[in-house]
């Protein structure tokens, strides 16, 4: 698998037409094949938080230029298969829905931010705290789908602010899934039907957490 981009497309009125209103989203998720649910991520890590720090700088130039709530559509593919790969099998969709469905800065996030945006506009941050996802529609490929390059994965619609605030968090939820769950299935071609594959990859994994570890050790070193 290689590293998907959430690349934004043009805003468009079919987004704002089709967008799901106040009542979220939809029992299923166009595409998804994964029930609508109330329950929250499988990791307490994965919030609006769980992001890249420009991404809410982007969202204060969008909020102060007045285009936070442009309707806006936003494609999450990969570029190419690395080492000769021809496919990748895409995953992570279910925790994608369950990140999208309770995404809301708690008072403790907007409390943290205004810290380290120190000359931002109070305003601001009244807005943030004021985000969900109920206006956020997606459509995605079936979790275990065969993907290929430059094919959309995702296809995240709503208000640009909103989008743009998923970007770094859906990216994150989807590229180890899927990066797995391809490695995975080029272990079952190679073994063949009948041999049984055992996974035991907990010892080599980037500790308890993944992306957190790395960020923390390199910061270190």
């Amino acid at each position: 698998a290689s590293d998907p981009d959430m690349a934004a497309a043009a805003a468009s009125e079919h987004a704002a037409a089709t967008a799901t209103r106040a009542g979220g989203l939809p029992d299923t998720v166009p595409g998804a094949h994964v029930a609508a649910t109330s329950d929250g991520p499988s990791s307490d890590l994965v919030t609006p938080m769980l992001t890249d720090m420009y991404q809410v700088t982007m969202v204060y130039a969008y909020w102060k230029s007045g285009h936070h709530n442009d309707s806006s559509v936003f494609d999450m593919f990969f570029r190419k298969n690395p080492f000769g790969g021809e496919y990748t099998v895409f995953a992570g969709s279910e925790e994608v829905v369950r990140f999208v469905q309770t995404f809301r800065f708690k008072p403790a996030d907007i409390a943290y931010l205004r810290t380290v945006l120190p000359t931002a506009e109070p305003a601001f941050f009244d807005f943030l705290g004021s985000l969900d996802a109920s206006e956020v529609r997606m459509h995605s490929l079936p979790e275990g789908t065969i993907a290929f390059p430059r094919i959309p994965c995702i296809r995240v619609e709503g208000p640009l602010a909103v989008c743009q605030l998923l970007e770094t968090t859906l990216l994150n939820l989807t590229n180890f899934a899927s990066l797995m769950a391809t490695n995975a299935c080029r272990f079952r071609q190679a073994a063949g039907d009948h041999m049984t594959l055992v996974e035991f990859g907990l010892r080599r994994a980037q500790g308890p957490d993944g992306a957190i570890s790395a960020s923390r050790y390199s910061y270190i070193g």
